[in-house]
């Protein structure tokens, strides 16, 4: 008897709260996960390790810290899926989405979600990306 190995989610968040949050919510939902927290850490890990899916934060050290690493990311495992989660929208008022070819032109993200997304409707996003 084979056992499926487990999906890897890769969390990336300036916000430790935040980022304990979201590994915890995304541990239940049977998934192993590794967390960096900021655009640095990512970083140093990205080119060592390739997790199934990632979720990243858009402002981190930069305003723009999730569409660099979403763009570094797609350049070495442009398979694996990229969701940008954030609070831009209620902290600017700025909207983005991934919905048309112009859009995913310049931003390198498979889904974009906004902060407080429901932990049933993260998961039906993330076992859509990973076609589970």
């Amino acid at each position: 008897m084979t056992t499926k190995a487990k999906k890897t989610v890769f969390i990336v968040d300036d916000d430790a709260d935040y980022l304990f949050q979201m590994k915890t919510m995304i541990e239940h939902m049977g998934f192993d996960v590794i967390t960096a927290c900021g655009q640095k850490e990512a970083e140093d890990l990205i080119n060592r390790i390739t997790p199934d899916l990632y979720i990243l934060d858009l402002m981190m050290e930069n305003q723009d810290s999730g569409f660099i690493l979403s763009h570094k990311i797609k350049k070495i495992t442009p398979q694996v899926p990229v969701i940008i989660a954030t609070a831009i929208t209620a902290e600017t008022g700025m909207t983005f989405s991934v919905e048309s070819d112009d859009d995913k032109s310049w931003i390198k993200a498979d889904k974009y979600i906004e902060k407080g997304i429901r932990p049933d409707q993260l998961h039906r996003e993330i076992n859509k990306l990973l076609k589970i």
